[in-house]
């Protein structure tokens, strides 16, 4: 094998889902850190693109749309690989497609997660750790080369120019002293918070200095208005699909605390070191994906049919979505009351 100074090329895949790029982050520092000579490409898909923009570990950040034409777009990437020779190439994704993108390429040196079938295209195959946190297994990807320990605190970098549209956006709420980024949304119906609980929530934080920001995707524009229109709040700002990535991620830094589900919006927040309270139903923290930082909180309920899913699903398998239901709104309300001092 080649020694780490002779690895110039390297490539990255992480084609899942935005939290899963944040929480890839560590592992790009890393690298470049381990191969100072080296030049980094990452290879996502085009939707989580833009959080790795202005991230100084990084010379080319390539797309792969595998939800357009995805053969297509495979073989196409495929030759793009080829045409970079790369010495090494890591993905921390267990995706039979991302090892075939690094194997097809032409990629000399794959490294991988051990265990399942895409395993068997790696040169290199690292045990999966279930205990650890998704972070710390992603470095574990390095292990190969070194027992040296690297900063598990994950990244996002916005210009001045992001955080200045930021400012604008926040300029005419200037006279609240405290800002609460919210995030209702989520891809799986069961990861969410019931909207009326949210509602409740809002309704209550009305009689404090507090202004909501409510951010997430243009589908979840329409969830967010009626939060505000119910809990009858006019502390409160709607820029759901009015922002990008960047620009929500810049939103979120200006905010005191970011309430949300088990969803990206929970890894942006920990990216800009702004606190989390973030509601855990269908899925658990054990998974490794729950937030990291110090003041950071998760709700949950104790019950015995939790986890029932990987990523949740559209209904509760048991149709009494209790995982959710039991998370009370003054619970929240109080430990939001302490977090701030309200």
């Amino acid at each position: 094998m080649k020694k780490n100074a002779e690895y110039r090329n390297i490539l990255i895949i992480q084609t899942a889902f935005l939290g899963d790029v944040i929480l890839t982050t560590p592992l790009i520092r890393a690298t470049q850190e381990l191969f100072p000579l080296s030049d980094i490409d990452v290879l996502v898909i085009p939707e989580t693109a833009t959080v790795l923009a202005n991230n100084p570990y990084i010379r080319n950040i390539y797309t792969f749309d595998k939800r357009a034409n995805k053969k297509a777009a495979f073989f196409s990437m495929i030759r793009e690989i080829r045409n970079h020779h790369y010495d090494l190439g890591i993905t921390p994704h267990k995706s039979m497609t991302s090892a075939q993108l690094l194997w097809l390429g032409g990629v000399k040196r794959r490294i991988g997660f051990a265990g399942n079938a895409a395993s068997l295209l790696y040169t290199d195959r690292i045990k999966f750790n279930p205990t650890k946190a998704q972070i710390v297994r992603n470095l574990d990807l390095l292990t190969t080369f070194t027992s040296r320990r690297f900063s598990s605190q994950t990244d996002i970098y916005f210009d001045k120019e992001i955080k200045g549209k930021a400012a604008v956006l926040l300029q005419p709420f200037q006279k609240f002293s405290n800002r609460i980024a919210i995030a209702p949304g989520s891809v799986w119906a069961t990861k969410r918070w019931p909207e009326e609980k949210y509602i409740e929530l809002a309704a209550r934080l009305k009689k404090h200095d507090v202004l909501l920001v409510f951010i997430g995707s243009v589908d979840e524009w329409g969830l967010c208005q009626r939060i505000i229109d119910a809990s009858r709040t006019s502390q409160a700002i709607n820029l759901a699909g009015k922002t990008n990535l960047l620009e929500a991620a810049a939103l979120t830094a200006a905010c005191h605390l970011m309430i949300c589900n088990d969803s990206g919006a929970l890894h942006l927040a920990n990216a800009v070191k702004t606190d989390v309270f973030a509601f855990f139903g269908p899925t658990v923290r054990s998974f490794g994906f729950a937030p990291f930082r110090e003041n950071d909180r998760v709700f949950e309920s104790e019950i015995s049919c939790r986890p029932c899913s990987t990523h949740g699903g559209d209904e509760c398998p048991l149709k009494h979505f209790n995982c959710m239901q039991n998370i009370s709104v003054e619970r929240v309300y109080r430990s939001i009351c302490d977090h701030l001092s309200l």
